[in-house]
């Protein structure tokens, strides 16, 4: 790489570090932790969305639990030597601030180091802000030949490149920092940034400069996944790609990396584990309710695709562990793969217009037509919620073609809600129930679809007139992310309304009855257990009942339970499946049932570090078995959640229609085609 390379590279990740410390402030402006130093170290202001909070909380959260155990553990003693924090790539991080203010420093000092232009700006920042100058005491700028750009007798800030180790060493040395002391290396996703062979160097540097350390990083991991491509491909674009995860790709070669580089010890958990076990459950609480929140996919993804790692040297610091392991959160993966299930794409831009979004619904109107409406997606070259209807029509055996069309309605407009249900009534009509505009806004009013069709039944001239759906004993059904199943009682057919999501109850554990034919709600006797509230859970009819698997809990918990409301003589019976092995607790995938088989497709999972496939679950043995999905001839990464599915018996094909998120601070991601499954080596195995 030459010098300019360098350069524009080096000003690509400088640029990151303005990001940052931007979200840091709108972190603390929102009440998620208490810093009244960041919006002062940052020129501006800028209002985050609280997805990109909650990702800048649990980091936060994880470099505090790393520097209390630090300090717990060499501040007590009063002569021993003086702690010392050794920030690399520091950048307009409050630490220094919060840490003098709560008076953890009358025995310890910090040094910063970052690039020289960043470095000096921050001198130039704290020297012309009296409230940040009152803390640190008396200073001196240094000498802009110089690597020290300020100076105080507990704080030190040093402009150095991380790539240059002997020049890091000697500026270091002579800014007093004593390699002898209890020292923490902190790097706050900066590793990943240097190349593979620099990271290296630095990381064997430091085991060999400290006897008696630890070195805490915060990075990115698990480049194969869907997500994690996304999130390669943002940092390629901003010319500050990614290094070493394809050699490093999850915590366990992160760990190996320390401690083959002379660490003695070394623990690591991504994102998920630990705001589960680190943070009180009141804490989490309270975090969860600062914000109307409901990208919980992205949230969930994105901390499983970082880490934090403690490694460390010495007696006083290696034991115990900052991150032990703990059954408190345990690792459920899934079984070895019993097969694969091929996909391949079966929609091209050329036929038609291809379904980009997600949170949308989708249902098979006749056997080669599927309507798939609302949801977030692209419209006309823009990000939004979809105002439009999405029409896939089968023109050949295995293929598909895709078509957009608006519907009418003298009284109503579809309104753009997401993670709402629709059902289909006839081949004609189609009712939507619930849904959502924002967090705060949910979709009010029932919804049906009537489809007038062409004298030749061809899609080409298809109209939708939208309409209210009027029920009976009308109990406004405020709710998303629920679920709306087809049941039977008494040879009658009725809609099983359930779980969910409203602004006042982050999830639900009610239960509706909607009678079909008149289009009331009714009562039904239910007994048994009834199962703990969720929301973002599949749902789908066997036996006259409702199947219900995985979906997210109280308190945001992934849960894995799969119950059967089985009717009975007198109305219906919870019953809860038995299944073994366990599956991994799931939630946003879709079901069917295939031949006494229950599917569950794609979704997300924080108890495994693999990708979901297919779980399939005999509904009569109990038994469970897993399939992987073979991406080889799809062209861009497949994520799946927050999409539908349609089984195609006869064919033993699944199309799988939409998916993706809103994911963190990296873009929006739509998968670009519809996919189909090919299921036939489930039926072959039988």
């Amino acid at each position: 790489m030459g010098p300019r390379s360098r350069e524009r590279r080096a000003g690509a990740v400088q640029s990151t570090n303005d990001s940052s410390a931007l979200s840091k402030s709108s972190l603390a402006a929102r009440g998620y932790v208490q810093d009244a130093f960041a919006a002062l170290l940052v020129p501006g202001a800028a209002r985050r969305a609280p997805l990109i909070h909650r990702g800048y909380y649990v980091r936060a959260r994880a470099v505090r639990h790393c520097v209390r155990a630090f300090l717990e553990r060499t501040c007590a003693p009063s002569d021993g030597p003086r702690a010392q924090i050794l920030s690399l790539g520091a950048g307009s991080d409050s630490l220094y601030f919060r840490l003098k203010t709560a008076g953890h420093l009358a025995r310890a000092a910090v040094w910063e180091v970052d690039f020289p232009d960043v470095a000096w700006r921050k001198a130039e920042r704290i020297s012309e802000t009296l409230e940040l100058c009152a803390l640190t005491g008396p200073f001196q700028k240094g000498d802009p030949a110089s690597a020290l750009c300020l100076e105080s007798s507990d704080y030190r800030i040093l402009g150095l490149d991380l790539r240059q180790l002997e020049r890091l060493d000697e500026a270091l040395a002579a800014a007093g920092l004593d390699a002898a002391s209890p020292t923490l290396l902190l790097a706050e996703a900066v590793l990943t940034y240097l190349e593979p062979d620099r990271a290296a160097a630095l990381i064997a540097w430091a085991a060999r400069r400290f006897p008696n350390a630890i070195f805490a990083i915060y990075e990115q991991m698990k480049p194969q996944d869907a997500f994690g491509q996304f999130m390669l491909q943002h940092f390629r674009q901003l010319n500050s790609p990614l290094h070493g995860l394809d050699h490093f790709p999850d915590v366990e070669a992160q760990r190996c990396r320390f401690l083959q580089a002379g660490w003695t010890a070394c623990s690591a958990v991504d994102m998920n584990e630990f705001y589960r076990r680190f943070l009180p459950a009141e804490e989490r609480r309270r975090m969860e309710n600062l914000e109307p929140f409901d990208e919980f996919e992205e949230w969930h993804l994105k901390c499983a695709h970082y880490f934090i790692l403690a490694a460390s040297r010495g007696d006083t610091l290696s034991q115990p562990l900052l991150f032990p392991c703990s059954e408190a959160f345990p690792r459920i993966d899934p079984v070895s793969p019993s097969g694969v299930f091929p996909a391949r794409v079966v929609t091209s831009d050329s036929q038609g217009p291809n379904l980009k979004r997600y949170g949308h619904a989708s249902v098979l109107l006749s056997p080669d037509i599927i309507l798939s409406a609302g949801g977030f997606g692209e419209q006309e070259g823009q990000h939004c919620r979809v105002k439009k209807l999405h029409l896939l029509s089968r023109y050949c055996d295995f293929e598909w073609k895709g078509s957009q069309i608006y519907s009418h309605g003298t009284e109503v407009q579809w309104d753009g809600r997401l993670y709402h249900t629709m059902t289909r009534l006839s081949d004609t009509q189609v009712l939507v129930l619930g849904g959502r505009l924002s967090p705060v806004s949910p979709a009010l009013g029932f919804l049906q679809l009537h489809f007038c069709k062409s004298e030749d039944n061809s899609t080409e001239d298809l109209k939708v007139i939208l309409t209210k759906a009027v029920l009976k004993e009308d109990s406004t059904l405020s709710c998303w992310r629920h679920s709306a199943t087809e049941v039977s009682y008494q040879n009658q057919k009725y809609l099983f309304v359930y779980g969910g999501r409203s602004v006042v109850e982050p999830v639900l554990s009610d239960w509706h009855f909607l009678h079909i034919e008149t289009m009331a709600w009714v009562r039904i006797p239910v007994e048994g257990e009834a199962p703990e509230a969720r929301h973002s859970h599949s749902a789908c009819s066997w036996q006259g009942g409702a199947l219900i698997a995985g979906g997210l809990g109280a308190s945001e918990e992934v849960l894995n339970s799969v119950l059967f409301l089985r009717p009975i003589s007198c109305g219906f019976l919870w019953e809860s499946i038995d299944i073994q092995p366990p599956i991994t607790p799931r939630y946003s995938h879709t079901a069917h049932v295939l031949n006494g088989k229950l599917l569950l497709v794609g979704g997300v999972w924080i108890h495994s570090s693999s990708v979901p496939g297919v779980t399939v679950i005999n509904l009569t043995t109990g038994l469970s078995s897993e399939y992987q999905i073979d991406t080889t001839h799809v062209p861009r990464p497949l994520m799946l959640h927050n999409h539908t599915s349609i089984l195609l018996p006869e064919e033993q094909q699944l199309l799988l229609l939409g998916g993706g998120g809103n994911c963190f601070s990296f873009g929006t991601y739509f998968n670009p085609h519809t996919v189909t499954l090919d299921l036939s080596s489930l039926s072959a195995g039988q």
